[in-house]
């Protein structure tokens, strides 16, 4: 599902470095990502789902090569093939909740929106517990409601791939558990790959594989 090698990225200001030899991952498997602060976690993330790209080496997802795609054919695999849990939600405040869940079928004319999409929408608000917001707007929103629409819009559409950064870090110890077994659940009845950054070691035992991050620092990494 995912291999990267070789691969290289470093800032402008030459403060971090990034070196990763080799990393694979399994269809289906669950991958948890840890390690300090700075080390470059949320930095993987943005150069698998080519929001970044990298110096040199090679990410493949699914037999393609995500980093020599053009701009916006990379911005159209990410869409079809990968749902991406960012830590700051990235929600769109002029739009409700339900509209931000549904926005990944509104732009760039990938995913097709139907009746079956708003109906796998309801439930999984229902599931995450935001089924009550679909008409609030972000603003009206706690930070762990927040978290749960972000998590429900990278669900939503069957990727072959989810990275999910910090998903349960804003949530209450119940709600963790029931959170992450969701992204468990939705990735399995997809056979998707999850890729998981967090801080929270007392998850880590539900994974398949954990990969402490500090094995792919460079020299100067921050």
């Amino acid at each position: 599902m995912l291999k990267i090698q070789s691969l290289a990225f470093s800032y402008d200001d030459g403060g971090f470095h990034l070196q990763i030899p080799e990393f694979i991952m399994k269809p289906g498997e669950r991958v948890a990502v840890i390690g300090p602060s700075g080390s470059g976690k949320t930095t993987l993330l943005n150069l698998i789902s080519g929001i970044t790209i990298p110096e040199r080496g090679t990410i493949v997802i699914d037999e393609e090569e995500v980093n020599r795609l053009e701009d916006q054919a990379r911005r159209r695999f990410r869409l079809r093939n990968i749902g991406f849990v960012f830590q700051d939600f990235e929600l769109l405040d002029y739009l409700s909740v339900l509209d931000n869940i549904l926005h990944p079928y509104r732009i760039g004319g990938v995913l097709k929106l139907d009746r079956s999409v708003r109906e796998r929408a309801s439930r999984l608000a229902s599931r995450l517990g935001v089924a009550d917001k679909l008409q609030r707007y972000p603003g009206r929103l706690s930070q762990g409601e927040r978290q749960r629409v972000a998590i429900c819009r990278a669900l939503l559409p069957k990727r072959k791939l989810v990275l999910a950064d910090e998903a349960t870090g804003n949530l209450d110890p119940e709600n963790k558990i029931r959170i992450l077994d969701l992204l468990f659940e939705s990735a399995g009845e997809q056979d998707a790959a999850l890729l998981a950054v967090t801080h929270d070691h007392e998850l880590l035992t539900r994974f398949d594989r954990v990969v402490d991050f500090r094995l792919f620092r460079g020299e100067n990494s921050g």
